[in-house]
């Protein structure tokens, strides 16, 4: 069993050493894989899937759980393990994954269960949620902003976003559909949050085989705090400019010429479009069986 984290500072080298810890009390042969660069995730996995390893546990957040996801070459063939360690954790929080050394019982179960992931035309992968808009804009201002402000970067971020942030436009096609539209936000979900909380899809499950798609339309400059209040709050599907389709395939094309940033679980790429496919049931996750929480 290796666990795969990013180098760590005081706080989380101490969480990785009391988890480490009970791997190894428990008699879990366990090693640490560390990652180098940014995107090491998915070179880690990568060269431990091609050793043989089945089993990795991800030791982060999302963008990490991303990255190691987005590198392993057979999802179907591994068994996922997750101790949150981020400033978001939202797949855990869809998945019932408890943080830190809490998760550890989960691993220990040998229960992984089967969970859904979405797969993209460019090769990328998604566990939570992907989308183009304002997300993207808040997570661009997150990177660029002092990371000493923490959890409360993102929410600081939006709301200078708040100021200059544009809607796009996008094509949008599923179940046959094609419309164009003028987007605050469009996102094919799996989990039902993002930004470390923020309710973007409540009623999507990691385990339905089926895939949300998400989008809000342009609500002007004079309604776009309340926009973000109602979404913040969960109440974001109580406007009419906001909509909701569950289908197998999506495709979230940018009007623009030339690729867009897009993020993917909070991971920020280049792309043309988010051509994307739910893989039912893809891998295996150590997690609490919902039905029985």
């Amino acid at each position: 069993m290796y666990i795969i984290a990013k180098p760590q500072k005081k706080k989380g080298a101490k969480l990785l050493g009391r988890v480490e810890a009970l791997l190894r009390e428990a008699g879990r042969a366990v090693e640490i894989a560390y990652t180098d660069g940014p995107h090491g995730g998915s070179a880690v996995a990568r060269a431990l899937y091609a050793r043989g390893e089945r089993e990795l546990i991800v030791f982060g957040g999302d963008s990490m759980l991303n990255d190691v996801l987005s590198g392993i070459p057979d999802p179907a063939q591994v068994r996922l393990g997750l101790i949150p360690a981020g400033t978001g954790n939202d797949f855990a929080a869809a998945a019932g994954i408890p943080y830190g050394e809490r998760a550890v019982p989960l691993i220990l179960s040998g229960r992984a269960l089967p969970t859904d992931y979405i797969a993209f035309s460019d090769g990328r992968r998604s566990i939570n949620i992907a989308g183009l808009g304002i997300d993207v804009d808040i997570l661009e201002r997150c990177d660029r902003m002092n990371k000493r402000l923490g959890r409360m970067s993102y929410f600081v971020s939006l709301l200078c976003a708040l100021m200059r942030y544009r809607c796009i436009p996008v094509t949008l096609e599923y179940e046959g559909e094609r419309r164009k539209e003028r987007v605050l936000i469009a996102a094919v979900c799996n989990g039902r949050q993002l930004g470390g909380g923020i309710p973007l899809c409540p009623a999507a499950r990691i385990d339905d085989g089926m895939l949300e798609l998400v989008w809000v339309e342009d609500p002007g400059r004079r309604h776009l705090l309340g926009a973000l209040i109602r979404l913040m709050r969960g109440k974001l599907s109580d406007l009419p400019i906001a909509h909701r389709v569950r289908c197998g395939k999506a495709l979230i094309l940018p009007q623009a010429e030339g690729e867009q940033t897009a993020q993917y679980d909070g991971e920020l790429y280049r792309t043309a479009a988010l051509n994307a496919s739910l893989v039912a049931q893809g891998i295996g996750v150590y997690r609490p069986d919902r039905e029985e929480a």
